[in-house]
């Protein structure tokens, strides 16, 4: 059986919603860093929000649907690092952009580690981690796109593999990367020789 998808029950259309929508999530955020997964509620997030828990409820139908859609919101980043990266290409200096886009999404789950947590929570479930995973299916359709100037001869089907995995890859080791006890520097390293070999040997395999 398909695992359900999770979404908001509603999402706000009038200014004084989106305000109280992205105050809950921006509570939820910091409730699930301090806290962890298991000890978050949603009664725990309406009261440090201040707001009645039925207005919690107008938009989330649980925790699972917050931290999905927090899952969402980190995605949001990504894409604008992604996009920037896509104008950059085709260049012959193709490898130094990717390094950049790399160090620049390694510092956003420096300066975040909340990231790691939303990551962490949405493994939680079968219906998390199939929301996470259409949140990543839509991030590699557009590494895809950029991927296309630089793979030229592959075909879509198989660039359209390797974007996730890509995404995958990076998304995993970057939380690997923060987590207790790990020398970041170290593993963002890893994951830049990784994800380059990885496209040197496709570009090569044309």
């Amino acid at each position: 059986m398909t695992a359900e998808i999770l979404e908001p029950r509603r999402r706000p259309t009038q200014e004084r919603s989106h305000k109280k929508f992205d105050y809950l999530l921006l509570v939820a955020r910091e409730l699930l860093l301090e806290v962890g997964f298991e000890s978050f509620t949603c009664e725990e997030v309406a009261h440090r929000a201040g707001l009645p828990i039925g207005t919690l409820y107008q938009f989330f139908q649980n925790k699972y649907v917050m931290v999905c859609e927090l899952d969402r919101v980190d995605a949001v980043a990504v894409r604008m690092e992604l996009a920037s990266f896509a104008e950059a290409i085709p260049s012959l200096d193709w490898l130094k952009f990717l390094n950049r886009l790399v160090d620049h999404m390694a510092k956003m789950w420096v300066d975040d580690p909340s990231r790691r947590a939303v990551w962490l929570a949405v493994q939680s479930t079968p219906a998390t981690r199939a929301t996470a995973a259409v949140t990543e299916r839509e991030l590699a359709a557009e590494v895809a796109k950029a991927l296309a100037p630089l793979t030229p001869g592959t075909p879509r089907e198989r660039r359209t593999i390797m974007a996730e995995v890509l995404v995958h890859v990076v998304y995993s080791m970057l939380n690997f990367s923060i987590r207790d006890g790990q020398e970041h520097t170290e593993a963002v390293i890893e994951l830049k020789r990784l994800v380059m070999a990885y496209l040197l040997s496709a570009e090569h395999s044309e």
